[in-house]
């Protein structure tokens, strides 16, 4: 379909909510959204695409047909959402890489010989399930310390199809096992061994404990020390297993802190887990930057609850999400429990969705390489100012003290870093006075000149051009461009009372605020910085030539060869006229080392 015949079908939906799902080409799901009212939602696609985001400009160009469907209600359509995004795993949805929900440990007692396995979602087969757990890795240390503790196989061999045939593996050598591979181990033994295992899955270490006590202390009555010892072990390993409190770690928590943060070039979704106050573990989700964080934000939140065997009570959020009392009423239909999805205005909730927050950006920063940074800084930029990411970005400065030796700078940035190369300096001409416009005007028109006329080192056309000064030198610079039939995207730099750019602004008079953007902020004041240094140095070239070579033609019989002799023999001005007449004789002719001594020492010939 055509985007206008995509349009006429979209005004014609009732304002009733349901589910929108967009298709290209080969009618597969490219999104899938919901709306309150399918009208005003999806019709919003069809309109001035200017206003939209790249990614969703990006998408609506892929969109062929697009299907609804009514809900009877928003809730209904929540419920819908969610079931159709899991089906479909669109690809301009944000999404969850993993949603294999919170891990559980199995354990089926009616097998001979039962191991403890990890699996991630409930099943009616007649095994007990442990848990659920924060995250695998949670998961696998526990059932890792019950294994160790109770020196249980973790081998790959089946029981009792394995025993006898080969030498125990390595983890017996290291006495991790006890060698159930062996003849020689009972199978009684081996199920007291998992009934101890279950007991601690349960939380019931003590009782365990106590069971090994007494078996140590009648091995010690027996003389069978050796086995009394490692009874000793075993115990110990036990004890500690319970002052760690793996199994109440491994629990569910009864309160989620939801964290986000972004880079440059990377966002994160964190969610840590805390039972009874104690933080028990971490789960990310790192991701490219998304045009929304907050719908972002509210996609992935329902997307990992849903996929979850269980909820905690609490749920903290960093910012009100869409639909969160919907969703607070789909979990509990879901799970069976109340839970609370809350944003803390204060006291130490606050403090826990700043800690999730930082780690969020700790796991984005430790992910977003160099280049990327620079890459999206320069996206954030181009979002600003509503322009594609400028790639090459030049500078103007204009410098001069009382009208004297005013000249103007260029300095380009290319894909975020300065090149030096691109570099040039203009002296302005015709100007005898201070007049930063006129000098303005003038050094843009000379650069753009060179450009048309395709002059070496003037080819590249600019994406971007800041202009050192106030909304007015933006206007000359259009000005400017205007004369020579060139459009270019012309902003100002706007400085605060330290001299730092705190906002750009358009030649319209629009500000635009930088300081709120730390990577953008840092990357204008480079380059503001770097311009600003790039017209003082050549102003200060010029000024001190002016006055270098000035002083000394008002020296009778000092023409251009004997300055040039001077100043190389003595270095600078200073030097000249600290220097005493047999130095200069020795240089120049007596009467012209007179006139040189006697110019710079007129107070004491007088």
């Amino acid at each position: 379909m055509t985007f206008d015949e995509l349009k006429d079908i979209a005004l014609s939906l009732p304002f009733e909510p349901g589910v929108y799902i967009m298709r290209d080409k080969t009618d597969k799901v490219i999104y899938v959204g919901k709306a309150k009212k399918l009208k005003n939602r999806v019709s919003q696609y069809f309109q001035d695409t200017a206003s939209h985001t790249p990614k969703t400009r990006l998408m609506v160009s892929k969109i062929d047909h697009f299907d609804v469907i009514v809900a009877a209600s928003e809730f209904e359509a929540l419920v819908l959402e969610c079931s159709l995004i899991k089906r479909y795993l669109p690809k301009y949805n944000i999404l969850l890489k993993d949603d294999k929900g919170y891990p559980y440990l199995r354990l089926n007692m009616k097998e001979e010989y039962p191991r403890i396995t990890l699996v991630s979602k409930l099943s009616n087969d007649g095994a007990s399930y442990y848990g659920p757990f924060g995250s695998r890795g949670v998961t696998n240390d526990v059932m890792e310390a019950i294994r160790l503790t109770l020196r249980l196989p973790n081998c790959n061999r089946r029981f009792p199809r394995d025993i006898g045939k080969d030498r125990p593996c390595l983890n017996y050598h290291m006495g991790q096992c006890d060698g159930w591979c062996q003849p020689n181990r009972g199978h009684a033994e081996y199920r007291r061994r998992i009934e101890q295992a279950q007991q601690l899955l349960s939380g019931n270490y003590k009782s365990v404990a106590d069971e090994i006590r007494t078996e140590m202390l009648a091995a010690a009555e027996r003389l069978e020390f050796e086995l009394a010892a490692s009874l000793r072990n075993r115990l110990n390993s036990v004890e500690a297993l319970g002052q760690k409190q793996l199994v109440t770690a491994g629990s569910l928590a009864d309160t989620d802190v939801i964290g986000y943060a972004q880079t440059e070039a990377k966002a994160c979704f964190a969610v840590l887990h805390f039972s009874g106050g104690n933080l028990l573990d971490k789960e990310y989700e790192v991701m490219a930057v998304p045009d929304d964080p907050e719908a972002a934000v509210s996609s992935l939140v329902k997307q990992y609850y849903l996929s979850r065997g269980a909820v905690p009570k609490i749920i903290l959020l960093p910012f009100e999400i869409e639909d969160s009392e919907l969703l607070a009423q789909l979990l509990e239909q879901q799970f069976g429990c109340k839970t609370k999805l809350k944003v803390p205005q204060r006291g130490d909730n606050v403090r826990l969705v700043e800690l999730a927050a930082k780690n969020a950006l700790e796991e984005a920063q430790r992910v977003t390489s160099k280049e990327e940074k620079v890459s999206g800084t320069l996206s954030l930029l181009g979002k600003m100012l509503a322009m594609e990411p400028p790639k090459r970005i030049e500078s103007f400065d204009i410098s001069n003290i009382s009208g004297t030796d005013i000249v103007g700078s260029m300095v380009v940035f290319q894909d975020g870093k300065p090149r030096k190369s691109d570099y040039k300096r203009f002296k302005v001409k015709g100007l005898d006075n201070q007049d930063d416009y006129a000098s303005m005007h003038q050094v843009v028109k000379r650069r753009f000149v060179h450009y048309q006329a395709a002059d070496k080192g003037f080819e590249e056309k600019p994406d971007l051009l800041l202009i050192d000064g106030g909304v007015t030198h933006a206007q000359t610079a259009v000005s400017a461009l205007q004369e020579l039939g060139l459009q270019i995207n012309v902003f100002g730099m706007v400085k605060d009372d330290r001299h730092r750019t705190r906002a750009l602004v358009t030649p319209e008079g629009a500000e635009i605020r930088i300081d709120n953007q730390q990577a953008v902020f840092t990357l204008i004041g480079n380059i503001q910085e770097e311009t600003h240094r790039f017209a003082i140095t050549y102003h200060r070239q010029l000024r001190s030539k002016r006055l270098r070579y000035s002083e000394l033609d008002r020296i009778p019989g000092i023409g251009p060869k004997r300055k040039q002799e001077l100043l190389k023999t003595f270095k600078s001005l200073t030097a000249i006229g600290e220097a005493s007449l047999p130095e200069l004789e020795r240089l120049l002719p007596k009467d012209a080392a007179m006139a040189v001594y006697q110019h710079f020492h007129k107070e004491q010939t007088l």
